[in-house]
C-alpha cells in the first residue's frame, strides 16, 4: 500500500506501480469475444466428413481420372462457408468490443490522468464520474452523492449509494454523483472477472440437423468399412474391369454415392443465406446452427432489464392533490438540480421549465431517500419516498400504496414554509402530489410477447429486480400466466430441489430477485423437463444462464462476457428481432427436412447398388462423374432452393425418423430399377459392356429422381414447375450433345440404350409415387 495519508491522496508513486506491473498485480484480463481463428479453422476442417470425402478424393487422383475427382469441391466449399461465417461474426464482436472498452482515470503521484483499462494496478487511486464505468473492485475513498447501476452484475436496476468505506465492483456503472476508490482486486480476482470464469470455455450449440447428418455419417462409416473392401475386391474380380484404376474408381462410386456430402454443405449454405438475411435485421449469427436451434425452442426465458423495458425510468403521471400548476412548477425546478441522477433525468422529460428561481436546497441521498429545493417566494419542496416524506394520516398515502402494489415506483412531493436540513425535514410539511414513475418499456416488446403466445412458446421473465416491478412490466407487456404484479415469485423462496423448481416453473411466470446461480439452475429444471430452452440477456449475471441454455441470446448493449458466450446476437438490443429468428430458424429446418429426402434416397439407392454389385460380381453402373451429375440436377441445385423456399410449417421433432420412412423405400426402388436397366440393356446390347449398363443406369436414375423431386415440391406452383422443367431440359442436353455426354461424363448414349433407359425410369418413377403418396400422406404439411 501507499504510505501515509497524505500519500493516499495524491496515489500511488511511480516506483510503486512498477513493482505491482513486475509482480502481475495489473488490471489485464484475456478477455475473448468468440473463438479465436486458429479454433475456428480447426472446428470447420477437422470433421468426420471432410476427412471421409478427402480420403476418397485422394483415392480419385491417384486414377488419374481427375473428372471423377469434382465431389472433392464440396470439402472445400462447405469448410469455406463455416469459416467465414464464424469469422464475420467475430469480427462484428470485436469491433464491439473496441467501442464498449471504458478507460480509466487514476491519481498518480498527486497528477490525475487518463489509461488504459488494463494499465490498473492494485492499490490505485480510480476517480469516478457520471457515466463512468468501475473498472476493479474497491472501497470507496470520496463520495459526492455517489451512485452506482449494478444491474449488470445482480440484476437489481435500482441505482445503489455508496458512502465513503462501501465496496463497489467492476462492471457497475456510475450514475449519479462522483468519487474516487481505490481498487483491492484486480485483473483476474475482480468479481466480474470471476463471475464469467466458466463462461469462457466454449460449448457449441445443438443442432438436430447436425446432429442427425452426424450419426448417418457414423453408420455409413461403419457400412463402408465393411462393404468397401468387399467392394473393392468384387471390382478387381470383375470381368467388366480392364485395371486397377477402373476397379478403384467404381469402388469409390459406390462408397461417395453412399455420403450425404451435398446434405452438410446444403444445410451449411441454407444457415449461411439465414444468417445473412437475420444480419440485416440487426441480429448476428455466431454459431450457423443456433439458427435451427431457436426454432425448436418451446421455452424462453426473458431477463426484464435490457429486454423488456430499456433500463430506465419515465415519468408515468401525476397526481395532485389540489391545482397542479405549483406542483408542475416545483417538478421543473427539482429536475434540474445539481446533483442530477435517474429520478430528475426521468422528470426533466416532461418538467422542462419553471419561472421559479432556485434559492438552496439539500441533495438527494440513498440513505434519506429524498431530496428538497428552496424556491424564491414559494417555499421548500421535497420529493422523496413516500414512507419518508408523508405526514402521518394524509390521505394521498392510500393512493400511493395502491400504485406500489402494482409494482410502480412512487414518490412524494410536498410543499413546506420552513426550510428541510440534511438531517431532518421540515415540521410543518403538506403533501401536494403523487409523482408516478415507470420504467421504459420498449415499444415492440408486446408484439414480441403476443408472437411467442400465438406460436405455442412458453415465457418465463426472470429478473434480479424487485419482483412487484419485474411483475408490472410483465403484466403491461402481456407475458401470458400473470394478471396481477403481485402474482410475480420472490425467488428468495424458491427451492433448491431441481424437480421442486421445475414444478413451481410449470406453475408462475415471472420471478423477481432472482440471483446469478438461480438464474442458471432455473434452466437447468426446464432442460430436466425436456424443454428445448433460450435465455436472453444482457449483463454478466446472465452469462452462465446463457452459456448453459440450448440458446443464448445477448444485447448488443450488454456486457463483453455475454455477448461472448451467446449463439445469437441483437445488435441493437432490441428483442422484437427474435421473432424473425425463430420464423427464419422453422423455415430453414422445414426446408432442410425436404431437401434431405433427396440426398438420402441417393445414399441408399448407392448402398442397394453396391450390395447388388457384391452379389452379382458385375462392375458398379455408375462412374463417380455421374453421379456428380446426378447429384447435381436432381438434389444439389433442386434441394438449394427448395431450402431458400418460404415454408412455415411449425418445428415438429423427430426429423430423421420422418426423412429415413422416405428416403429407404425411394432408395431401394431406384438402386433396384437402375441394376434392372444395366441387365436389360447388356441383353439387349451384348457388345455395349460396362459402358452400356452405365448409360442406361444414368437414364434411370435421372427419371426416377426427377421424378421424386417432384413427389418432395409438392404442391407445386408455378416456380417449382419451371425449376422441374428446366433441370429436365438441362438432363436432356447432356444426354444428346456428343461433347458433354462422351468427353465430360462418360456415356454413349444411342437410341436404344436412351429408350431402355426411359422405360425401365418410368416404371421406377410410377413405384415412387406410390410409396410416396403412402409415405406423405398422414405427415405431409406444407
Amino acid at each position: 500500500m501507499a504510505g501515509g495519508a497524505g500519500g493516499r491522496q495524491a496515489g500511488l508513486t511511480s516506483a510503486e506501480v512498477a513493482e505491482r506491473v513486475a509482480d502481475g498485480r495489473t488490471n489485464a484480463v484475456r478477455s475473448r469475444t468468440s473463438r479465436s481463428a486458429g479454433q475456428i479453422a480447426r472446428a470447420n476442417v477437422i470433421t468426420p466428413f471432410n476427412g471421409l470425402l478427402t480420403a476418397l478424393f485422394l483415392v480419385i487422383l491417384a486414377t488419374g481420372r481427375w473428372q471423377n475427382g469434382l465431389f472433392g469441391l464440396v470439402v472445400v466449399a462447405n469448410t469455406a462457408i463455416g469459416v467465414i461465417q464464424e469469422l464475420r461474426a467475430k469480427r462484428t464482436l470485436d469491433r464491439l468490443a473496441v467501442l464498449n472498452a471504458p478507460h480509466a482515470r487514476v491519481t498518480r503521484d498527486g497528477v490525475t490522468s487518463e489509461i488504459e483499462v488494463g494499465d490498473v494496478v492494485a492499490d490505485d487511486l480510480v476517480d469516478l464520474r457520471t457515466g463512468d464505468q468501475v473498472v476493479a473492485d474497491g472501497a470507496v475513498t470520496d463520495a459526492d452523492g455517489l451512485e452506482v447501476d449494478e444491474s449488470l452484475l445482480t440484476g437489481e436496476s435500482d441505482p445503489v449509494h455508496k458512502a465513503v468505506g462501501d465496496d463497489v465492483r467492476s462492471g457497475s456503472v456510475v450514475v449519479a454523483g462522483s468519487g474516487r476508490f481505490r481498487a483491492t482486486a484486480v485483473g483476474a480476482d475482480a468479481y466480474a472477472t470471476r463471475l464469467t470464469a466458466d463462461a469462457r470455455r466454449f460449448t457449441s450449440v445443438r443442432s438436430e440437423l447436425v446432429a442427425g447428418t452426424n450419426k448417418l455419417l457414423r453408420w455409413i462409416s461403419l457400412m463402408m468399412l465393411v462393404v468397401g473392401p468387399l467392394l473393392l475386391w468384387s471390382q478387381l474380380r470383375s470381368p467388366d474391369t480392364d485395371d486397377w484404376q477402373e476397379a478403384m474408381t467404381g469402388a469409390v462410386a459406390a462408397l461417395v454415392g453412399m455420403v450425404p456430402e451435398g446434405l452438410v454443405l446444403l444445410t451449411s449454405l441454407a444457415f449461411m443465406v439465414a444468417a445473412v438475411a437475420l444480419a440485416r435485421k440487426q441480429t448476428l449469427v455466431q454459431e450457423l446452427p443456433a439458427v435451427e436451434v431457436l426454432a425448436r425452442v418451446d421455452v424462453v426465458c426473458l431477463d426484464k432489464t435490457g429486454t423488456l423495458t430499456h433500463g430506465d425510468i419515465v415519468f408515468d403521471q401525476l397526481v395532485a392533490d389540489g391545482p397542479e400548476d405549483d406542483a408542475r412548477q416545483a417538478l421543473a425546478l427539482l429536475a434540474t438540480a445539481p446533483d442530477a441522477n435517474a429520478t430528475s433525468a426521468a422528470l426533466a422529460g416532461t418538467f422542462t421549465s419553471t419561472t421559479w428561481r432556485r434559492t438552496g436546497g439539500v441533495p438527494f441521498s440513498s440513505t434519506r431517500k429524498w431530496s428538497s429545493v428552496d424556491a424564491e417566494g414559494h417555499g421548500t419542496w421535497v420529493l422523496g419516498a413516500p414512507e419518508m416524506v408523508f405526514p402521518e394520516g394524509d390521505p394521498l398515502a392510500e393512493r400511493a400504496a395502491g400504485f406500489a402494489a402494482r409494482g410502480k415506483r412512487v414518490l412524494l412531493l410536498a410543499s413546506a414554509r420552513s426550510s428541510a436540513r440534511e438531517t431532518s425535514l421540515p415540521a410543518d410539511l403538506h403533501a401536494r402530489a403523487l409523482v408516478v414513475l415507470a420504467e421504459r418499456i420498449r415499444d415492440d416488446a408486446a408484439d414480441a410477447v403476443r408472437f411467442f403466445a400465438e406460436q405455442g412458446v412458453t415465457l418465463r421473465v426472470i429478473s434480479g429486480d424487485n419482483p412487484r416491478t419485474v411483475g408490472a412490466v410483465a403484466v403491461s407487456v402481456g407475458v401470458p400466466g400473470i394478471a396481477d404484479a403481485g402474482e410475480a415469485v420472490d425467488a428468495r423462496t424458491l427451492p433448491d430441489d431441481p424437480d421442486a423448481l421445475a414444478d413451481v416453473l410449470e406453475r408462475s411466470a415471472v420471478f423477481g430477485r432472482v440471483t446469478p446461480q438461480q438464474k442458471r439452475a432455473v434452466v437447468g429444471a426446464l432442460q430436466r423437463r425436456g424443454h428445448v430452452v433460450a435465455m436472453t440477456g444482457d449483463g454478466v449475471n446472465d452469462a452462465m444462464a446463457l452459456k448453459d441454455a440450448d440458446i443464448g441470446v445477448a444485447m448488443g448493449n450488454g456486457a463483453a462476457a455475454t455477448r461472448a458466450v451467446a449463439q445469437l446476437v441483437l445488435l441493437d438490443s432490441r428483442f422484437a428481432h427474435l421473432p424473425d429468428v425463430v420464423a427464419e430458424g422453422r423455415r430453414v429446418i422445414a426446408n432442410i427436412e425436404r431437401a434431405a429426402n433427396l440426398f438420402l434416397v441417393k445414399n441408399v439407392y448407392s448402398l442397394v447398388l453396391a450390395l447388388v454389385v457384391l452379389v452379382s460380381g458385375i462392375a458398379y453402373p455408375l462412374a463417380p462423374i455421374q453421379l456428380t451429375m446426378i447429384s447435381t440436377l436432381t438434389i444439389g441445385v433442386p434441394g438449394f432452393v427448395l431450402a431458400l423456399g418460404p415454408n412455415r410449417r411449425r418445428y415438429v421433432p423427430g426429423f430423421l425418423g420422418r426423412v429415413l420412412r422416405l428416403a429407404v423405400p425411394t432408395g431401394v426402388v431406384i438402386g433396384l430399377a437402375a441394376f434392372g436397366g444395366d441387365l436389360a440393356i447388356r441383353s439387349l446390347d451384348q457388345g455395349g459392356g460396362r459402358v452400356a449398363g452405365q448409360t442406361v443406369a444414368t437414364v434411370v436414375v435421372l427419371v426416377a429422381s426427377l421424378w421424386t423431386l417432384s413427389l418432395l415440391a409438392r404442391p407445386l406452383t408455378g416456380w417449382k414447375v419451371a425449376l422441374l422443367a428446366g433441370l429436365a431440359v438441362v438432363a436432356a442436353v447432356i444426354l444428346t450433345v456428343p461433347v458433354l455426354a462422351t468427353d465430360v461424363f462418360l456415356l454413349e448414349v444411342t437410341p436404344q440404350r436412351l429408350l431402355t433407359g426411359l422405360a425401365v425410369g418410368a416404371v421406377a418413377a410410377a413405384t415412387v409415387e406410390l410409396v410416396g403418396r403412402f409415405v406423405l400422406r398422414p405427415t405431409r404439411d406444407r
